[in-house]
Order: C-alpha cells, then structure tokens, then sequence
C-alpha cells in the first residue's frame, strides 16, 4: 500500500476530531502536499485555536472560512481555494464536516432532521459541485489513466449507522435523524461515482470507526477507536484506491461495509 501523494486536499470539518486528525496526519506525510486546505466554520473562534497553531508553523496549511449549509459561504471558499491554486486543479475534496442530534425515534423532530440532512448530505453535494470545476482540472492535470486518489477524488467521511442492513448499536443510540442523513450520504457518493467518473474523479464513503471526538463521546461511553488511528487507517485506504474502488463504501480498515 503506498504513501498518498497529492499536490492539493480540503478538509471540512478541519478544526477539530477527525478533521484536525487528518489536517495533522496530512501535514505529517514523508511528502506533505503542497496545499492542505482546512475549512471550518470560525477560523478565529476559540474552537480553531489548534488549527491557528498548526498554520502558524506550516506555510503549506491556509484555513478557509465555511458554512457548508450556506451556498454563499460555499462559493467563497471554491474561489479562495481556486485563488491560492493560481490555474492548478484540487485533487482531494475530503468531506468530513458533519453533526449528530442524539434523539430517540419518537423525539425526533422536523427542525433535527432538516438540520442534520443540510449539514451531513445537502453540505457534501454543494462542495463537490462548487469545486467541481477544481476537481476536473486536477484530473485533467495529472498524467496517466485511471482513478486515485492522487489524481482527483471526493471523499465523503459517512458512518455505518447509515449502513441500511446493519443499523449499527439501534438499543444504544437510535438517531435517527443522523441515519438517514448518512444513508442519503452514501447514495449521493454512488451518484457521484457513477456521474464524474468520465472526468477522472474517483468518489467513496469511508466509515472512519467510532471515534474519540467530541461527537463520538456523547454516546456515554468510551469509543474503542482513536483519532490517529482511525485518520491513519483512512489515509491508508485512501492512498490504495483505484478505479475498481470508486463508488464503494468502506471502514478505516479497509473492510466492505453493507449499504
């Protein structure tokens, strides 16, 4: 499996748990890219301040202000990434931004679940549109055949417990609202395999484990998974992918998940 190599990667999500995880793991490569994009809703709120830290010492990171519910906050950001690309393409669009409302079936409400499907699906079909135009240019950019992730890639960061056979721990946390929002996630990155391929860009959903976040341990207990490793284990999938892989949902390990 080897190292993953790209020029370019936005992160959502990227001030902290998983998305600050694969901010620092990025930054960390033998051969770090030469842009690593990190969007968050506050770049100078309390909440970014680790992300301020990391950017202070890394020429290469720029946090980009996003509101991935707002399209006016998502074109912002397509035209400052695009600005700092000066002609060149985006070849890693990791969707990772995402809310949980943990709430029984009978309590969910209209307000949760419009709230939750406008952050975790409607958010990662307008970024890969806004940035679309990127994507295609990196994958036109790049030489040789095929799909990678190297070249152009929409990774959406879904969960299992969108996974419509296993509905994964129901006694524990129903959620149902954060379910069918992943469950619609996982069908928008089928649809985007199937719609952008002819432009050289792979798309997958990664389940990245339950994890040590802040969104993690409000289960009421300890999640097994940490945030290095399930980040490290991603970014490994994520380096081996190919064509035969795009449109697939897979863990941090690398196993099938069901849809």
């Amino acid at each position: 499996m080897g190292e993953l190599r790209v020029r370019s990667v936005l992160v959502t999500g990227a001030n902290r748990g998983i998305g600050l995880g694969f901010v620092r793991h990025l930054l960390g490569l033998p051969n770090p890219p030469e842009w690593v994009f990190a969007a968050c809703r506050d770049p100078k709120g309390q909440r970014a301040q680790e992300l301020q830290n990391l950017a202070s010492k890394h020429p290469n990171l720029v946090i980009i202000p996003l509101e991935v519910t707002k399209p006016a906050s998502i074109k912002a950001a397509a035209a400052s990434v695009g600005e700092h690309l000066k002609g060149s393409g985006l070849n890693l669009l990791i969707n990772n931004a995402g809310m949980l409302v943990y709430k029984t079936l009978d309590a969910e409400t209209q307000e949760d679940m419009s709230q939750v499907y406008a952050t975790n699906t409607i958010g990662p079909l307008l970024l890969s549109q806004a940035f679309l135009p990127l994507l295609k240019k990196a994958a036109q950019g790049s030489p040789g055949s095929g799909l990678s992730c190297s070249k152009a890639a929409i990774i959406n960061i879904s969960s299992i417990g969108g996974s419509i056979k296993e509905v994964y721990l129901w006694k524990d946390v129903q959620c149902v609202s954060y379910r069918c929002s992943k469950a619609a996630l996982n069908m928008l990155t089928k649809c985007q395999s199937l719609g952008y391929q002819e432009h050289g860009i792979l798309c997958a959903a990664l389940h990245p484990g339950w994890v040590q976040t802040d969104m993690g341990n409000t289960a009421g207990e300890t999640p097994p998974v940490t945030v290095d490793e399930s980040v490290g284990g991603m970014l490994k999938v994520i380096s081996s992918f190919s064509e035969k892989d795009t449109g697939t949902f897979l863990d941090w390990e690398g196993k099938v998940v069901p849809w």
